[in-house]
């Protein structure tokens, strides 16, 4: 939920993320196929064999294993759900078998999925991590590291329920849904438990929560539980959409067979899919405030506050977001309704664009408008811990936070020139080719997923080729793995070990704009002398590589 957390799409659509793989030397030319498959085979035997913990994965790991860490400090028996986390390996694993047949990379894929069912909420969703030593541990973990991290609060407490947030639940349905059609079909019934789950969450409106099942008196620090309100941050209405698309072109009425099938026809997906694109029409507000918050109330459908430092408000980002969907749903429709009213939106944001003399760094617009005065709130906090820090919004631009944009850098523009194409072409050329609307079982999934991001758009029976890899860069893979069988990548994210609850009055330093507190702050901060480490992302990353290096020589 946080502006710099990784997940799936920010990992593929960066070319050179905080933890991506260091300058590998110098070497040059071009790698044979035996040699990237046994690349590829013994890096993926050590993540196997030494990383992982019955199947699943952390994000980063020093190479003496001393320490690991997801979003914070993980115990020795967790695991993580978040991408890059264990999901994302079982889809990188998958994608390795299908660039070689190599039924190592198959196993691999199976058992990183295997992880994620021994964690399945009953309900059929998943929690941000998983404890393979049980629930006692889980909560232990959630007392000390989770409830410390000053600005974490979706950690602050233990729900025990799942969570659709950073795309950790969707990325796990999907790598079921991806197994069941390999022919593995072990994993049908967590995939009925999972497709359960996103309809029987969604609000009658349409509307997604950001955790189900409900649970009482959720809220955190003398707040509401904001985990029960309509929720568009972090796209998950539209993560789920995407999911649902993938299960309705591929599944059908295959999915309502056996016992965890009841209900599960393609008529039911099909109404969760137009309730959920048409509660984006449904929320939008009225101009000249035409735009979207994080969250809405659903009730009155209004933006509504969540953590303590995500005001009531409506937000720029959420609403560009929210403006390329429609024009997505246009494309899966050929409906103008979801169209109609994306000029007002467009305006707004251009109404609330940033003065000339903010326009810092590339930035364009506040991330918060306040409804009704159409003025910015900006971030900031006081204190030195969870225990006596305070978040909170006024009219100041310095200052702001670090670890929580005040400000974002949105291509108005090109979504106005995306409008303007779609608006200029008839219904039938918009949507043809759409998924939605074309003969079940006629489109497949793509190929890969991590190799870029993917959605709805690149389903085809032909599939997408990958890019050519850069000149040399399989070479370059091939000599950076080491004796051990990793890639060396700098662990640039640490965090305080947990020592204790923060004292009630704040300790010295000043930390405003900080990523950590005080010592007792179990938040991850960029530290200034990073290790040599393991990463699941560079992983993923190298892998992608060198399956484009054996697609390439193939081409």
């Amino acid at each position: 939920m946080s502006a710099i957390r990784l997940n799936r799409r920010t990992l593929l659509a960066s070319a050179a993320a905080a933890l991506a793989t260091p300058a590998l030397g110098q070497t040059t030319g071009s790698a044979d196929r035996e040699a990237i498959l046994s690349t590829m085979k013994r890096a993926t035997t050590f993540m196997t064999d030494e990383a992982a913990v019955q199947g699943g994965y952390v994000w980063t790991y020093p190479p003496d294993f001393s320490r690991r860490w997801g979003e914070l400090e993980a115990a020795p028996t967790m695991i993580w759900v978040q991408p890059p986390g264990t999901g994302t390996m079982g889809h990188a694993f998958l994608d390795a078998f299908h660039a070689t047949g190599d039924r190592q990379f198959l196993d691999a894929a199976k058992s990183a999925a295997d992880a994620l069912v021994r964690g399945q909420h009953p309900a059929g969703g998943w929690n941000y991590v998983i404890d393979t030593a049980g629930e006692d541990s889980l909560r232990q973990w959630y007392a000390t590291y989770g409830q410390n991290a000053w600005r974490m609060e979706e950690f602050h407490r233990y729900y025990g329920n799942a969570t659709f947030d950073d795309a950790g639940t969707s990325e796990a349905a999907q790598l079921m849904l991806r197994l069941v059609l390999e022919g593995e079909h072990a994993y049908i019934a967590p995939l009925q438990r999972a497709v359960r789950f996103v309809l029987d969450s969604q609000y009658e409106s349409g509307g997604w929560p950001q955790r189900f099942p409900f649970i009482e008196n959720g809220g955190v620090h003398g707040h509401a539980d904001y985990t029960r309100l309509i929720t568009f941050n972090d796209d998950v209405a539209g993560e789920n959409l995407e999911f649902l698309i993938f299960v309705l072109q591929t599944m059908g009425d295959r999915l309502a067979r056996g016992p965890e099938g009841r209900g599960l026809t393609r008529a039911r997906t099909l109404s969760a899919i137009r309730r959920g694109m048409d509660i984006f029409l449904a929320t939008q507000q009225p101009a000249p405030q035409a735009g979207w918050g994080l969250q809405h109330f659903p009730d009155t459908l209004r933006p509504a506050p969540a953590r303590t430092y995500e005001p009531e408000a409506l937000t720029t980002h959420t609403t560009a977001n929210n403006v390329q969907q429609l024009l997505n749903f246009y494309r899966l429709t050929g409906d103008r309704k979801y169209i109609a009213r994306v000029p007002e939106a467009l305006d707004w944001l251009d109404s609330v664009a940033l003065p000339p003399e903010l326009r810092l760094n590339g930035r364009t617009h506040p991330t918060f408008i306040e409804p009704g005065t159409n003025q910015p709130w900006y971030i900031h906090r006081r204190g030195s811990n969870v225990v006596n820090g305070e978040y909170y919004a006024d009219r100041n631009p310095n200052d702001t936070l670090v670890h929580y944009g005040s400000f974002r850098t949105l291509n108005v523009g090109g979504l106005r020139e995306q409008y303007a194409t779609l608006g200029a072409q008839t219904p039938e050329e918009v949507s043809a080719g759409s998924p939605l609307l074309a003969r079940p079982g006629t489109k497949s999934l793509p190929r890969y997923f991590t190799l870029r991001d993917v959605s709805w758009q690149d389903m085809d029976t032909a599939g997408r080729r990958p890019r050519p890899p850069a000149a040399g860069r399989a070479a370059e893979l091939i000599a950076a793995l080491n004796a051990r069988g990793y890639w060396p990548t700098p662990l640039t994210a640490t965090s305080n070990p947990y020592i204790g609850p923060g004292p009630a009055t704040p300790t010295g330093g000043e930390y405003r704009i900080t990523r950590v507190g005080d010592l007792h702050d179990t938040s991850p901060w960029n530290t200034d002398y990073p290790v040599e480490g393991v990463s699941t992302e560079s992983f993923v990353r190298n892998m992608g590589d060198l399956i484009e290096a054996l697609e390439g020589q193939a081409g």
